[in-house]
């Protein structure tokens, strides 16, 4: 008999529902949407417990593997509430900054282990909770953030940070601990609430972080400062902007260290960076170039912009043994953002002429300066064949392009009455003999020797 029309369906319960849908339903979740089904009802607080649900979450902020569940011996719900009451206030950074963090220690663990012995363990919230209060000023949540995975590095070379190196001139740049930092906090005209994140043992160069919007730059920037070698205020520093937030200027350099794009040289991280269209390969030999800016031997105030360049010379291994050769000389092209060109010419690379055989690579470092915030080069080598002294050929530089970071020019000066400024805007590019000069003007102690410039 069928059933009458007027009669009303049974009403739907939650009650009833059947499980694997309505957990299928939680793992959409995100971990708050979660934690507030367990105040909903009976049904959904006995299903959000589902153990699988926080597995997933425990690995997207927490980067809580299967092995390290097991060791400690929790449920992953219980893991999941435990680090959060933890770390939660980082929740937003943590794995990033872990996974870099993980990724740097095992690419440096196969290649500069004895850079691993450097790195210290984590602080606690207390111990940046001081620091805060040491200086007056909040710290960014990635910075603590990154601290509470390493606490930085001990004060030893080389630095974690990166290295560069000339015949006369090294860098090597140690990623400060909290404490170190704080020490070297900022309260001085031109540096005003400031902390430095590095620091070069050899040359004193410091990069810093903003931790207010004063004096003209953005808070949290990150920056080499520059002194205005021009202005008669103290307070007129320049800056070379290296990032804008902790997290982007740490990540964005751990990933072109793991990447491979800055090279491993001695042990050491070598700030280089090479474009892979800076090649060019003349019969059997390729010339590639990586370049650098040294932001210790530059000037915004006067315009004095410093690069250096490493070049790699490689013949083919597949070469015959009569291809073998030897450098003579070396023809330079150097063109400056204002389309002036200076033409170099010289015996030899570095004060050497390097035999090149199959299979053999020859690499050496040197450095140019530029009046203008970008330039580039290009040239040629002159080899002679070891086995037909009399057969001479040219072998190409490719061109390759050097660009100063974003600057920012100091508040101070815009404040300074122009007067009191002279900027020589015709300044040239300069070469090996006049570099001593020059550095006087930038109120840099002379080396010891000459900077081997164009060689």
């Amino acid at each position: 008999m069928a059933a009458p029309l007027d009669m009303e369906p049974s009403a739907l319960s939650l009650e009833l529902l059947p499980t694997d849908p309505l957990l299928l339903i939680l793992s959409f979740l995100d971990y708050r949407d979660l934690m507030s089904c367990c105040c909903l009802s009976r049904r959904l607080n006995q299903l959000s417990t589902h153990d699988p649900l926080w597995k997933r979450h425990c690995k997207k902020y927490w980067l809580i593997s299967e092995e390290e569940k097991s060791q400690r011996n929790q449920s992953w719900k219980d893991i999941f509430i435990s680090t959060y009451s933890d770390l939660g206030r980082y929740i937003r950074y943590y794995a990033t900054l872990k996974k870099a963090w993980d990724d740097l220690e095992k690419y440096l663990g196969q290649r500069c282990p004895r850079m691993i012995g450097s790195l210290k363990e984590s602080v606690q919230e207390e111990d940046l909770d001081a620091v805060e209060a040491q200086i007056g000023c909040k710290l960014p949540d990635d910075y603590r953030c990154s601290f509470r995975i390493h606490n930085g590095q001990k004060l030893v070379v080389p630095g974690l940070m990166g290295s560069m190196a000339l015949s006369n001139h090294y860098r090597s740049e140690d990623l400060l601990d909290i404490d170190t930092a704080a020490g070297g906090f900022q309260q001085r005209p031109g540096l005003k609430q400031c902390l430095p994140l590095t620091f070069c043992i050899h040359t004193g160069l410091s990069q810093y972080m903003a931790l207010e919007s004063v004096e003209g730059r953005n808070k949290y920037e990150i920056f080499y400062q520059c002194p205005d070698q021009m202005a008669c205020n103290p307070s007129a520093i320049d800056m070379f902007i290296t990032g804008t937030s902790y997290l982007e200027w740490f990540t964005s350099y751990v990933n072109k260290v793991v990447t491979g794009g800055y090279p491993i040289i001695r042990d050491q991280i070598f700030r280089y960076v090479h474009d892979k269209e800076c090649v060019a390969t003349t019969g059997d030999i390729t010339v590639s170039v990586s370049t650098s800016f040294l932001p210790e031997l530059s000037s915004v105030h006067p315009p004095h912009y410093f690069f250096t360049y490493r070049i790699r010379i490689e013949m083919s291994k597949d070469a015959l043994p009569e291809k073998a050769c030897q450098l003579d000389s070396r023809y330079w092209r150097i063109t400056n953002a204002k389309g002036d060109v200076e033409e170099v010419q010289g015996p030899g690379v570095v004060g050497e002429f390097p035999i090149i055989s199959p299979g053999r690579v020859y690499e050496y470092t040197s450095c140019t300066t530029f009046p203008t915030t970008s330039g580039y080069m290009e040239g040629y080598y002159t080899f002679h064949c070891l086995y037909y002294k009399d057969k001479f050929f040219n072998v190409t530089i490719p061109r390759f392009h050097m660009v100063c970071p974003t600057f920012k020019v100091s508040t101070a000066r815009m404040e300074t009455n122009d007067n009191e400024y002279a900027v020589d805007e015709d300044e040239d590019s300069t070469d090996t003999d006049d570099y001593e000069d020059r550095r006087r003007v930038l109120d840099i102690p002379a080396p010891s020797g000459r900077c081997p410039r164009h060689t």
